[in-house]
C-alpha cells in the first residue's frame, strides 16, 4: 500500500500538552474506524510548529478526507516513493 508524508501547519504544537495531544490522537483515531481498514496512521513527529505524520493508504484523496472528518490541516501530502538509511550507503 503507498505510504505518504503529511505536513500539517499548527502554530505553537510543539508545547501542545500531553492531553491535548492524546485528544487529537483519539480523534484521528476514531474517524480511521469510520474510514475504514484502508487507511492506517503509523506515526507522526511533533515539532515547534508542525506536525509530519506517516499514513498508508490507497490514495491522498482519502488522506484528504482524513483531514477534512478530524479537523486537521493538511498542507501537504506527498507519496513516498523509496527509503533510504544508512544501509542505504553499504
Amino acid at each position: 500500500m503507498p505510504q505518504f508524508v503529511i505536513e500539517r501547519e499548527m502554530p505553537g504544537v510543539g508545547s501542545a500538552s500531553p492531553n491535548d495531544l492524546k485528544a487529537a490522537s483519539q480523534t484521528s483515531c476514531n474517524v480511521l474506524k469510520e474510514l475504514g481498514p484502508e487507511i492506517q496512521w503509523v506515526h507522526s513527529y511533533v515539532t515547534d510548529d508542525k506536525i509530519y505524520c506517516i499514513y498508508r493508504a490507497p490514495s491522498a484523496e482519502l488522506i484528504r478526507e482524513h483531514a477534512e472528518r478530524g479537523g486537521f490541516p493538511a498542507d501537504s501530502i506527498s507519496q513516498v516513493r523509496t527509503v533510504i538509511d544508512p544501509t542505504t550507503a553499504e
